[in-house]
């Protein structure tokens, strides 16, 4: 009988402590995520893209970013605009002549960079619906550019809008495939 009762109590033993380290394991788990929950940083919001960040996003507008940032226009573009930008690809900066954009880019330039840029660059977010043909917009630099529609294609003074309507948090841009010069 004393065999039974220590094999019982034995039992009672080891079931007690299974319940005991099972529970305390539990507590364990439950202690250790808590605070893992709670100490999930909160992502604050981004911040507003504008047409530069647009631009600066774009793997095919490297040198227009590089441009912009010569002529000291990034500021200014940034601004309150709102803005229409028409981006020249790195692609159309390529197609002019050999040594054109390296001679832009250099210091002593940058009064003939700015008002290539600013030719590219009108007052307001003029969407591509509000485009029609024939229109005449006038840029930043003073001249104005012209609005051709043929067939349900975009021009901007010959050069085709390639993609339209990127939206910046003060404007607008239309992507084209060809570099703006303006007459004066």
């Amino acid at each position: 009988m004393q065999k039974n009762i220590l094999t019982t109590f034995a039992a009672v033993a080891i079931i007690a402590t299974t319940f005991v380290a099972c529970n305390s394991a539990e507590t364990k788990k439950e202690e250790t995520t808590a605070p893992v929950v709670t100490e999930v940083p909160v992502t604050p919001p981004a911040a507003p893209t504008d047409i530069v960040d647009v631009a600066i996003g774009s793997p095919d507008h490297t040198t227009l970013v590089a441009a912009v940032t010569a002529a000291g226009l990034v500021e200014t573009l940034k601004g309150a605009g709102p803005f229409t930008v028409f981006a020249p690809t790195n692609a159309a900066f390529a197609a002019l002549p050999a040594g054109t954009v390296d001679g832009l880019l250099k210091p002593e330039s940058k009064d003939a960079l700015t008002k290539i840029l600013t030719y590219h660059v009108v007052a307001g977010a003029v969407k591509a619906a509000d485009l029609k043909d024939g229109q005449k917009v006038k840029t930043l630099q003073g001249e104005e550019l012209t609005v051709s529609i043929k067939d349900g294609k975009v021009m901007i003074n010959g050069a085709n809008v390639t993609a339209a309507d990127l939206t910046g948090s003060n404007g607008v841009v239309h992507v084209i495939d060809a570099v703006l010069m303006p007459k004066k």
